[in-house]
């Protein structure tokens, strides 16, 4: 990367230190989070997966504890992967998670640093710095030695300032669709699992949260079957009762190439949405009359093997893309207009949880689709049903629709990001991009 502005040493401007070395006894399943090589992803620290130690233990190590834009690199592993602290986040740094701690007087800005580290030309230079036959290892001393461009401290500012206004606006996104996930698993597990609004008719009262239309669809009374009590004229059914399933195509090794059309492996399957980024890829000709197997914006997808009962929506894709074994499709008759049931029943924990039990395999855990579709479900009358899928339809419509924007901001965010940090775009042209990106 060319640039007009001064290349410094990190080193001349900040140290980078290892955090604390816990051992192995200090683990526990609760207690005070710490953050872990894992954790650090996609300029974000990821929740899920942290360690835990002793409120005594953790006594031990506060110089370890986070700061508000703290800014830290996996020293390890997948070396380069950096975060930066928000200000609700509080943890304590494993080893081998890096900190980099500011010389006082220094004219650098965090957060500048923050993104400068993630232009693609840095983060190839730490990968290169990085050693260890076994895993790659970065080292502190290597890690000063890495220049970065620092243009006069109000720039940086100016610069960080903008690049924020995407991430937040991708942050607002991503937690927007949280939301709407949560909405619809409450009112998934409050009609179909705990039958508030028909307990509340069969104890006279008025169910809470609906109208009264709605609430006259339910019935007032319970009635036993095989698998215990469910309400009157509905039935102790499995997943079957309201959805199809289908297997991926088994691609051969000899099929994959560069470029092409997408195809969705178990890897690509995260929780909500599927990620595009790591898919393999296949020919034209090798799609020719595998029209079955192409995917559309909002099928649902299961992972069979691994991660096994993991499930997320197929984003909106320029190009079409494709299933692989060991991917299952959960499929409606109608498509988004008739998902909000299967979709909220499959992203409950117990349905993760059921798929798990249902795993056999050594190495790695395997579950069959048949065994998928018997995950027991309680179905409800015709008319609830579709009530329930006319609520939610939009849900799922307005997730897909924001994860396309989010989608969207984080390529025009990283396209924009090395030309700024290099100087060769000024910063009132990416404002009108931001601005044009989100009208």
């Amino acid at each position: 990367m060319t640039s007009e502005w001064e290349l410094v040493e990190i080193g001349s401007f900040a140290k980078l230190r290892s955090g604390f070395a816990f051992k192995s006894a200090d683990w526990q399943e609760c207690g005070v989070p710490v953050i872990k090589i894992a954790n650090i992803k996609n300029g974000r620290i990821l929740a899920e997966g942290c360690g835990y130690v002793s409120s005594e233990v953790a006594s031990k190590a506060k110089e370890w504890v986070t700061k508000q834009n703290d800014v830290l690199i996996a020293m390890t592993g997948y070396v380069g992967e950096v975060a930066q602290v928000q200000a609700n986040e509080n943890y304590l740094i494993n080893q081998r998670v890096g900190r980099f701690e500011f010389y006082k007087n220094t004219v650098v800005d965090p957060k500048y640093f923050f993104y400068h580290l993630q232009l693609p030309v840095t983060r190839s230079e730490i990968e290169v710095m990085a050693r260890g036959s076994a895993q790659p290892n970065l080292s502190a001393a290597d890690a000063h030695k890495i220049k970065v461009s620092l243009p006069p401290l109000q720039v940086q500012l100016r610069i960080s300032r903008l690049l924020s206004t995407f991430d937040e606006r991708i942050t607002l996104l991503r937690e927007t669709n949280q939301t709407l996930e949560t909405i619809a698993q409450a009112l998934f597990k409050s009609w179909f699992v705990d039958f508030d609004p028909v307990r509340a008719k069969a104890e006279g009262r008025m169910p809470e949260g609906i109208d009264a239309a709605t609430a006259a669809l339910f019935p007032d009374a319970f009635e036993e079957t095989k698998l215990g009590m469910v309400p009157k004229g509905w039935s102790a059914a499995t997943l079957s009762t309201v959805a199809t399933f289908q297997n991926g195509y088994a691609f051969k090794g000899s099929d994959w190439t560069e470029v092409g059309h997408p195809v969705v492996k178990i890897g690509n399957v995260k929780p909500l949405h599927i990620d595009f980024d790591g898919c393999s890829f296949v020919s034209p000709q090798t799609v020719a009359g595998l029209e079955r197997f192409k995917l559309g914006a909002g099928d649902l997808l299961v992972g069979m093997t691994g991660y096994v009962g993991e499930t997320g929506l197929v984003p909106q894709n320029d190009t079409a893309s494709y299933l692989n074994q060991r991917v299952g499709r959960i499929s409606t008759n109608n498509g988004l207009q008739d998902l909000g049931f299967v979709f909220s029943a499959v992203r409950q924990k117990e349905f993760k949880i059921y798929a798990e039990s249902q795993s056999h395999g050594s190495a790695q855990a395997n579950v069959s689709g048949a065994d998928l579709m018997k995950f027991p479900v309680t179905v409800p009358s015709a008319d609830i049903l579709e009530k329930y899928n006319d609520l939610t339809h939009q849900f799922i419509a307005s997730i897909l629709n924001n994860h396309s924007v989010a989608t969207s901001l984080t390529s025009l965010r990283d396209t924009l990001l090395p030309r700024l940090i290099s100087g060769q775009l000024r910063i009132a042209d990416a404002e009108a991009e931001l601005e044009k990106a989100t009208a």
